[in-house]
């Protein structure tokens, strides 16, 4: 089958352009920002060549794969606001994979939970082993128009090997779907969560749809920044989507980008 969007996306007013092959459909995505669109338009790419990840890390994307971009009009919105976006995608994309697994929400793969959660700040974990990412690029435009690229990774066929972590694709996890159901779904899940968000004026209902289900929370957790890593218990996010450590010493600290480790792997990073 192709791709297309869900009934509730196309109505929304979002438009679907699909490739055979992008070097990244983030790239894509602000390229046609700069030349005059405006969004929300999603580019799919059947087959990505140069995917990449947070931290300027490579992105792996295998056939059979989704690899998607949203370019989100962001004119109106407080620029302090747009990096919650990245939250509404997880939980967007959450439910989404939770459809396609036939369980809402979270599921069971044999003996073992294989619940889907979702790990500050832009991953999506199922069994402690990465299934998904995000990754949110912004740019000022000529004329201070702002365009926002929301990046979606998704392994559905296949998980890449040879990582630094463990990660984990659907088709492991009894979900027998492709990536184009998996969009389809994506689509009405993130139409449902923008509505929520309200163009940033009511994150906290996303916040809470968040928190409940954030992997680690209340945890021990360790978050290196790239100057220091912080080492304490997984308290919160705050009203910014800030990670909120709570310190031995009773103190709270608040990060705003950092690499996450959880339980023994904590004292680790």
């Amino acid at each position: 089958m192709g791709y297309r969007l869900s009934g509730a996306a196309r109505a929304a007013g979002h438009r679907l352009h699909v490739h055979d092959s992008l070097g990244s459909t983030n790239t894509e995505a602000l390229e046609r920002a700069r030349a005059g669109e405006t969004g929300p338009l999603w580019v799919v790419a059947r087959r990505q060549e140069a995917g990449r990840g947070r931290r300027g890390n490579a992105w792996t994307s295998l056939p059979g794969n989704l690899a998607a971009s949203l370019l989100w009009p962001v004119a109106g919105v407080d620029p302090d606001r747009v990096a919650t976006l990245g939250f509404v995608a997880g939980i967007a994309l959450a439910a989404a994979l939770d459809e396609a697994c036939g369980t809402v929400p979270g599921f069971s793969s044999g003996a073992a939970s294989r619940s889907i959660a979702l790990k500050w700040p832009n991953d999506v974990v199922a069994g402690g082993a990465k299934l998904a990412g995000i990754l949110l690029e912004a740019e000022v435009l000529p004329g201070g128009r702002r365009a926002v690229a929301v990046g979606f990774g998704v392994n559905v066929a296949a998980a890449p090997e040879g990582l630094a972590y463990p990660a984990i694709a659907l088709a492991a996890l009894g979900g027998g779907t492709g990536p184009e159901k998996v969009l389809e779904s994506l689509s009405k899940h993130v139409t449902e969560a923008a509505r929520l968000w309200d163009g940033g004026r009511n994150f906290a209902g996303i916040r809470a749809r968040w928190l409940a289900r954030a992997a680690g929370l209340g945890s021990r957790i360790g978050v290196r920044t790239g100057t220091e890593t912080l080492e304490g218990l997984f308290d919160t996010i705050d009203e910014g989507g800030r990670l909120v450590i709570l310190a031995p010493d009773g103190t709270r600290r608040t990060v705003t980008a950092g690499e996450v480790h959880f339980g023994a792997a904590a004292t680790a990073a």
